[in-house]
């Protein structure tokens, strides 16, 4: 009689390979609507827990929430998906028992993370995958078991649904940048417009998405003089501009709420405004702080008959702006998979 070789189900060979795009930070297809699913149907696999295969199914969904909650954490801007993981982690962890674990010391599988993790995960979920799996890394009876031991699962468990809350506090709740004041204000109150400009220009710190920020609640709460009011939404504008990854909800609120102050329909006559002639980075920083301290930054890319303080102030100038931050903002949102408004 010919002995059948085990193969995995073909709709977990495709899991396999879409997680593994995901974990490697490459992934192949939507990773907000792929991660959604695997949170779904680890929740659905809840009404199973007293079966054997709703069994394999809490060792395989546990591995995978754990192998891959650091991508929602650091790439998802999505709160649907951050309650689906949380909820599914919660549910999976009340049904694990840690004090009944009878394993030998070190017996606990090490580092299901990444590719492997994905492999292990997907294969505990049936038995033909576990069968494949136990074949390729040579794994007997007791060291096969131990993926399915409580203390071991309920570890992987505790510290995804941990790292979930930390991650949404980072990403929806409030951020301080309070003591920012000491660096951007001078002893009279006024805006240091140039330091500013010198935390953006310093790229390498990821000081863009705090300078927009301090910008946007600076320019909310109205505490900005009028010769400063250009510089300040310019700091804004070029903190969402060159943020080139994305800034999370608890940023975006006040980066919208700053950009929702100005007209979007302002109109003027002028054919071009001062900030047209800024092409790139280096050229957006030289004309802020020519405009703020001409003497020490004498070099700027806006000509002469675009330098007119009227025409940087212009409210249909303030509008190009603000249009174009927003339409980045939405870009954003598209690309780290947020939920809709």
């Amino acid at each position: 009689m010919t002995e059948v070789t085990p193969t995995l189900p073909d709709g977990h060979k495709e899991l396999i390979s879409d997680l593994y795009g995901i974990v490697s930070d490459y992934p192949y297809e939507s990773p907000s609507a792929i991660l959604g699913l695997l949170a779904d149907d680890a929740a659905d696999a809840l009404d199973r827990i007293g079966t054997p295969q709703g069994r394999r199914e809490r060792t395989g969904y546990t591995i995978l929430l754990h192998t891959t909650c650091w991508y929602v954490a650091a790439r998802v801007f999505s709160r649907s998906l951050f309650a689906a993981y949380t909820q599914a982690l919660e549910g999976l962890r009340a049904t694990l028992d840690p004090s009944s674990c009878t394993c030998a010391a070190g017996a606990h599988p090490a580092d299901v993370d990444g590719e492997y993790g994905v492999e292990a995960g997907v294969s505990m979920l049936s038995e033909a995958g576990r069968a494949v799996f136990a074949e390729e890394y040579g794994l007997e009876g007791e060291e096969l078991a131990a993926f399915d031991c409580e203390a071991f699962l309920a570890g992987l468990a505790d510290g995804a649904a941990a790292r979930m809350r930390e991650a949404h506090e980072e990403l929806f709740g409030s951020v301080d940048v309070s003591h920012l004041d000491a660096r951007f204000l001078r002893g009279d109150e006024g805006i240091d417009i140039v330091a500013l400009q010198e935390a953006i220009r310093r790229s390498w710190e990821d000081n863009t998405g705090p300078v927009a920020l301090w910008s946007s609640r600076r320019w909310l709460a109205s505490q900005v003089r009028d010769e400063e009011r250009i510089g300040l939404f310019l700091s804004l504008w070029m903190g969402i501009a060159q943020t080139y990854d994305g800034l999370p909800p608890s940023y975006v609120r006040d980066l919208v709420a700053a950009l929702d102050t100005i007209d979007p329909d302002a109109s003027c006559e002028h054919p071009q405004h001062p900030w047209s002639a800024t092409t790139h980075t280096a050229s957006r920083y030289e004309a802020v702080v020519h405009l703020y301290a001409p003497e020490d930054h004498p070099d700027t890319p806006v000509p002469v008959e675009l330098s007119a303080r009227e025409l940087w102030e212009c409210p249909a100038h303030y509008a190009e702006l603000a249009r174009s931050a927003r339409e980045i903002v939405q870009q954003w949102r598209h690309m780290r998979g947020e939920d809709a408004d």
